[in-house]
């Protein structure tokens, strides 16, 4: 028997599948700690971390657009991530989803709840990396 081999593919990693020679998919995990807001303080991106086995990657901008697509692969799921000031870390918090909206796709947290819906409530990264 063939070992595996891992190989990255744009945002997924696949593993080959040792008997048949042909990948298998390794479905993607993320966080998201922050957005950038437009002018309108409409939320136009959103920095996405991937999470590994073993740790959680640094911030990667994506475009709301990105952000939908990757979020729209069966099985590719995603996690708000929130500063816990109190224990000075990160804390995995809501499952983010997409939703059809009257203005078309975007991303949504928890719904109805007026703190944390829609993303507003995380780190406004336009103050630390326009």
């Amino acid at each position: 028997m063939r070992n595996k081999k891992d190989i990255i593919t744009g945002y997924r990693k696949v593993v080959m599948n040792p008997f048949f020679n042909f990948p298998k998919k390794i479905m993607a995990k993320y966080r998201i700690s922050g957005v950038w807001k437009d002018s309108n303080d409409t939320i136009v991106a959103y920095a996405f971390h991937t999470v590994s086995e073993n740790s959680t990657g640094h911030a990667v901008k994506k475009t709301k657009a990105q952000a939908i697509a990757l979020l729209e692969i069966a099985g590719n799921s995603a996690f708000t991530w929130v500063w816990n000031y109190l224990r000075g870390g990160w804390d995995v918090g809501e499952t983010v989803t997409v939703v059809n909206g009257v203005n078309g796709k975007y991303l949504r947290s928890n719904p109805d709840k007026k703190v944390t819906d829609n993303l507003g409530h995380l780190i406004d990264f336009d103050w630390i990396a326009p």
